[in-house]
């Protein structure tokens, strides 16, 4: 309903404007065009995450202080800390930084914003930018229509300073036509009513823009031509800085809930930051002249000094909250817990991870990784064992004679409370994600899926192996007790040689895991036909255990292929070199060949 209201109403005092003022119209303009620029920046910098943006965010958030420098660093070079943010939105969102590591790249992003305000009181309103503007224009738009992913994006760069620079162009302009007609000068408000009443101008414009970039340059351009006052024009400054958590508060909608905590972070942060600079304005105004004065620049050089303003009271905010970044994460843990559901739900996939292609594939990998550990749960009471047994490092056999009873479970009732659904939300955000993927990306999706369908496939042999596993082995018969046991630890040994690559990072190390299944095969060893010949078992014995030995091979063919997919390391190239060394059927087929015809 709101939005309904809202849109017309902008709309209409738009139009109007346009009607009564030639140089309103150029103003908005200008503000459009700049706009325009930042979402080509946007998209320009988009295209090369597929690899520099992620490698630096995950190296460079291990400590506080490194991720509060990425942020600064980043949203320097993008000049755009709504990107940045959606962007760590997007990593938190699927599990790749802490919480503790979001909020620090946000407070660097803060203050990295500030660059922007003194590239455009410095370098933008001293030079003729438009001039600039129109070769960037020229040679970005020839690249965007190159077919090289990185040219195209370097294309959407280039146009998007060259559009900022046009739009900041118009404004300056406007701003200058306009006080010819109108002096809005006339409307300041002093003292702590004009700080309060221009710091909400200053939020109400930034959320209906979007960027608190697009407000500074209109601020600043406004007070280069003395249409505003100096006390004004901070106050405006503090109160973008506010508007700008809206981008990550939209951001966060589509995400999981550590996406929410994070965009409460950062309006906490602003909001910290704004009291402070509001409440004292006037002693850091004198620190601004101290510093002013130091430097070189003019007293009456207020563009520049807005510039030193924005820094400083961004670098205070950052230095009251820093020893306060552990509170806060637990303040936000315990105010947005995690919802506690009886089905599974997924952890990793949001709208917010879906957004960058590299992101999404991670995203997934995470999410079948908790796939599988539902399964494993599942597999192991299948088997009459426990999750904590298989990867200790005890005995097989010791752990056997001590889990010689059945662990009642309901295998259909845990596969649709704790996979099935699971496993299609993940079919269904693969599908949406592949849309915007290259075709190396979208293969990488589609391995990942079939590990996901290895991992279904692998519970329901499970179930047709745990009635008669259940029964057998507690059964009198010592021979079919002891073969459904062999079946428990050859699956046992998979389940822990699959934790222990996941851990280690080495999908080669599976290989002689599935070399040991062939060994072992007991209906091809002939184990089988000499327990029926000298009758230790009986022909229905026989029969089922022909029947699940078979079951477990496709439980341990299946872990093992998710295996060498889920747990490969290292970015795309290097995950398609180690899956390409790990053995084939035929590789297999000929080693053992080779390791019998040595025996005879």
């Amino acid at each position: 309903m709101i939005k309904k209201i809202f849109l017309p109403t902008i709309l209409f005092v738009l139009a109007y404007g346009f009607w009564i003022s030639p140089d309103f119209k150029e103003i908005s303009s200008g503000v459009a065009i700049f706009l325009f620029g930042m979402l080509f920046l946007e998209e320009g910098f988009k295209a090369f995450t597929g690899g520099l943006l992620e490698k630096l965010l995950q190296k460079t958030t291990n400590k506080l202080w490194k991720s509060v420098s990425f942020g600064v660093v980043s949203t320097t070079l993008m000049q755009s800390s709504s990107l940045v943010s959606v962007i760590t939105i997007s990593f938190l969102s699927a599990g790749l930084i802490s919480l503790a590591a979001g909020i620090g790249i946000i407070f660097g992003a803060n203050l990295g914003t500030t660059t922007g305000a003194w590239l455009i009181a410095g370098f933008g309103l001293k030079v003729k930018i438009s001039a600039y503007a129109m070769p960037m224009l020229v040679f970005g738009i020839i690249l965007v229509f190159q077919k090289s992913k990185h040219l195209k994006g370097l294309g959407y760069i280039l146009a998007g300073l060259g559009f900022l620079f046009l739009g900041i162009h118009h404004m300056k302009e406007g701003f200058e036509a306009f006080r010819t007609t109108i002096d809005l000068k006339a409307f300041s408000v002093s003292g702590y009513p004009g700080l309060f009443l221009f710091a909400f101008l200053g939020i109400a414009a930034t959320v209906i823009m979007q960027s608190s970039h697009a407000t500074l340059v209109i601020i600043i351009t406004a007070l280069s031509v003395q249409q505003i006052t100096y006390e004004n024009g901070l106050a405006l400054a503090i109160g973008a800085n506010v508007g700008t958590t809206i981008t990550a508060i939209i951001g966060s909608m589509s995400s999981n809930v550590q996406g929410k905590r994070l965009a409460g972070a950062h309006l906490i942060f602003n909001m910290v930051t704004a009291l402070i600079a509001i409440l004292f304005i006037y002693q850091l105004m004198a620190g601004v002249d101290i510093i002013s004065s130091a430097v070189g620049i003019a007293s009456d050089d207020f563009t520049l000094k807005l510039a030193v303003f924005h820094t400083i009271f961004n670098t205070i905010g950052i230095l009251v909250m820093i020893p306060f970044t552990n509170h806060l994460v637990n303040f936000l843990t315990r105010i947005m817990p995690e919802k506690v559901v009886s089905v599974a739900t997924p952890k990793y996939l949001s709208g917010a991870s879906g957004a960058i292609p590299d992101v999404a594939i991670e995203s997934v990998r995470k999410e079948i990784t908790h796939l599988y550990d539902n399964a494993f749960t599942i597999i192991a009471h299948g088997l009459s064992l426990h999750r904590h047994d298989i990867l200790s490092e005890r005995d097989f056999n010791e752990i056997i004679n001590d889990t010689n009873k059945p662990i009642p479970i309901d295998i259909d009732n845990e596969y649709n409370r704790n996979v099935k659904g699971l496993y299609s939300e993940i079919v269904l955000f693969i599908s949406r994600a592949q849309a915007q993927m290259t075709s190396e990306q979208g293969e990488e999706l589609f391995k990942l899926r079939s590990a996901g369908r290895d991992i279904v496939e692998a519970i329901k042999d499970t179930k047709h192996l745990h009635k008669n596993l259940s029964a057998y082995i507690v059964s009198d018969n010592l021979s079919i007790r002891d073969e459904y046991n062999k079946i428990r630890i050859n699956l046992m040994s998979i389940l822990r040689s699959l934790d222990e690559a996941r851990e280690g990072g080495d999908i080669l190390s599976l290989d002689s895991r599935k070399l040991e299944i062939k060994l072992n095969d007991t209906t091809a060893n002939g184990t089988l036909e000499k327990l029926i010949h000298e009758s230790k078992i009986s022909a229905e014995m026989a029969t089922s255990l022909m029947n699940d030995i078979s079951y477990a091979h496709d439980v341990e063919k299946n872990l093992l292929q998710m295996g060498e997919i889920l747990f490969a390391t290292g970015d795309l190239d290097m995950k398609l070199a180690e899956r390409s060394l790990a053995l084939d059927e035929d590789e297999m087929q000929e080693i053992l060949d080779s390791q019998q015809d040595t025996q005879k």
